[in-house]
């Protein structure tokens, strides 16, 4: 990447996380673009490089923060080369993208309250950066080397995806009805069944 490219990757970069920062503490209506401008300390006229408004800052950055979760959890796979069964995978990402998120609940609060099926297919398709593909493609070459064959994977994404985010955000943020350790178990068989009834 070159100075001038990596320059625009920070003012881009600094643009979310101040927009991350303030739609948190004061929510996505009370935040105007000039609160998210002087906090990055970019000019107004930087923001419309990257952004058209508000709204499609916070769709970017809703695709940004998922795509970050799932890197971090899928990094943290490729150093265990022991698991190479599919579904084993894709149950070790769901468990570390759950650590992320039990770590740093204003990301629950951002993702559970904004991620509708049509933002989250976004986020799968959104490439991070020229070299980090996305996680749909990851997805895919995960499945590509399974044992079995699954009708319709990307139904069976949405159906995982649905069932993780409703049962983690209770959780996760009050503890209710159960810790997140607790269940995590019950959860995690729940996947597998779904997995079962995919299975070509």
């Amino acid at each position: 990447m070159s100075k001038i490219d990596n320059n625009k990757q920070q003012k881009r970069d600094s643009l979310l996380e101040s927009a991350f920062s303030l739609f948190i503490n004061n929510g996505f209506n009370k935040t105007s673009i000039s609160d998210i401008v002087n906090q990055a300390g970019v000019a107004k006229g930087t923001f419309y490089l990257y952004f058209k408004d508000k709204y499609d800052i916070r769709n970017h950055l809703i695709s940004h923060k998922a795509s970050q979760v799932f890197q971090i959890a899928y990094n943290d796979l490729l150093k265990h080369e022991s698991i190479t069964d599919f579904e084993e995978q894709v149950l070790f990402i769901i468990d570390k993208i759950l650590d992320q998120l039990a770590a740093n609940h204003n990301l629950v609060k951002l993702l559970s309250k904004h991620l509708s099926w049509g933002f989250f297919k976004n986020s799968l398709f959104f490439a991070p950066g020229k070299d980090i593909p996305p996680i749909y493609t990851i997805y895919e070459s995960l499945l590509e080397k399974s044992t079995y064959t699954y009708r319709t994977p990307e139904v069976m994404m949405y159906m995982i995806l649905e069932l993780v985010s409703g049962t983690s955000y209770n959780t996760i943020l009050f503890n209710q009805p159960i810790s997140l350790e607790e269940i995590k178990n019950p959860l995690y068989e729940s996947i597998k069944g779904i997995f079962k009834q995919f299975r070509v």
